[in-house]
């Protein structure tokens, strides 16, 4: 298919050219011959060298515009997920080959998001935005059911809307690397070059989630959708695994490039709502509350330190964070680190309630990540009692109280080990 593009743009170049053949030798000749036809009277070209060139531009800018639409046209397509479900690909039994068992039968992604549109709570939030019907409204579909956005002529007739989020929106589109992906003697290196994603990369794992699971427009928020928050280290733990880890998988690296994905997200929000007054989430707790964590680590792990704007910095950490070789006392640094002065700063009264309980939000998923990652089982049983005590502070954001979460937060730093 490749190569008949290639041909076809070919094709029309030399057709282009022919039909300019009588005006167009080269620039350079054309330019060099200029003057003396242009005072022998000679073509309009010479007279109006200008008018041409501009003609040229106006002719290479269609033959690069064909190549575009052609190029286009070789986009992979989308081949739905029943291309991965015969048994003796992702559809069998066994521990190897039950991807698309475990996905279809227990993930949450697979119809729950599609069905989501369908209910009362759906259909009122697409009425107060004038959306129409929510399971074809394109704000809610892109991430609710990514295949309804996709161009009809990307989409193999196979391919189920209601799959709502399937194998490919993960893992790319399947028509180059569906029938190589399972060859022996591919690495995962050949896979991610036929075109498969590289979801072993934590920072490309991260960017794969975060578009759907962090922000959500104010306006969607203020109709009602909940708020959501994104940790990939948790969510990953908490999804059915259909996935084998073939690399050395560390808890708390991944919630630190999740984390940094996120901050970089939560602050181009941020910046595209900045005018905005209604928000129910206010932007401002969403963006500031990862800073808090994120800052302090990066003070611990010198080699992640980028000094630039906050947007590009938390993009260069996660990057970097993800490519690092993970060692054990990382893990304590990162906890040791965003507990460092933590407590006093919600005895801050110069801080509002609503940024507090948001950033105390934060502070408690990332203190059960770290816990469960450190390597000595023993400590983290000693830190379960007051990190229970943590999770219920911030139950009810409203209600959060800084000064209670100050003490326990003290209670936690306590009963942490020191290092050994």
């Amino acid at each position: 298919m490749l190569g008949n593009r290639i041909s076809q743009v070919g094709t029309a170049r030399c057709a282009v050219r022919a039909a300019f053949s009588g005006a167009t030798n080269s620039f350079g000749s054309f330019c060099y011959a200029r003057s003396a036809r242009y005072y022998a009277g000679g073509d309009a070209a010479a007279r109006h060298p200008y008018l041409f060139a501009s003609l040229r531009l106006c002719v290479f800018a269609l033959i690069f515009s064909l190549s575009l639409n052609l190029h286009a046209e070789d986009a992979p397509k989308f081949l739905g997920a029943q291309s991965c479900s015969t048994s003796g690909c992702h559809g069998g039994a066994d521990d190897k080959s039950r991807q698309y068992t475990v996905w279809s039968k227990y993930d949450v992604h697979h119809e729950r998001p599609f069905a989501t549109l369908t209910t009362a709570r759906s259909e009122r939030i697409a009425e107060t935005l004038k959306l129409g019907n929510p399971t074809q409204a394109a704000r809610c579909t892109v991430c609710h059911a990514p295949m309804q956005t996709v161009p009809a002529d990307r989409l193999d007739k196979a391919v189920k809307i209601s799959d709502g989020v399937s194998c490919e929106n993960c893992h790319g589109p399947a028509e180059n690397w569906i029938r190589s992906h399972t060859r022996k003697d591919y690495t995962h290196a050949d896979r991610v070059h036929a075109g498969m994603r590289d979801l072993q990369n934590l920072y490309v794992c991260a960017n794969t989630c975060v578009a759907c699971h962090q922000n959500v427009d104010a306006d969607i928020l203020a109709a009602g959708h909940p708020e959501l928050i994104f940790e990939l280290d948790g969510q990953c733990v908490t999804q059915p695994k259909h996935w084998q880890e073939t690399t050395n998988w560390n808890g708390a690296q991944a919630w630190l490039v999740g984390q940094a994905v996120a901050l970089r997200e939560a602050l181009w929000l941020e910046k595209r709502e900045r005018h905005g007054t209604n928000s129910v989430v206010p932007l401002d707790g969403l963006a500031a509350s990862l800073p808090w964590s994120m800052d302090k680590i990066d003070a611990r792990l010198p080699r992640l330190t980028v000094e630039t704007t906050m947007r590009k910095w938390s993009d260069e950490l996660a990057k970097a964070a993800a490519n690092i070789n993970w060692l054990d006392d990382a893990t304590r640094k990162c906890l040791s680190a965003i507990l460092s002065d933590s407590a006093s700063g919600f005895r801050d009264k110069t801080l509002s309630q609503p940024y507090l309980a948001h950033v105390a939000q934060r502070l408690v998923l990332a203190l059960d990540r770290l816990t469960l990652a450190l390597p000595d089982a023993k400590a983290a049983e000693q830190l379960r009692a007051p990190l229970k005590k943590l999770f219920a502070d911030v139950q009810s954001l409203p209600d959060f109280a800084p000064a209670t979460f100050a003490d326990h937060l003290a209670e936690f730093q306590k009963a942490l080990p020191a290092a050994p």
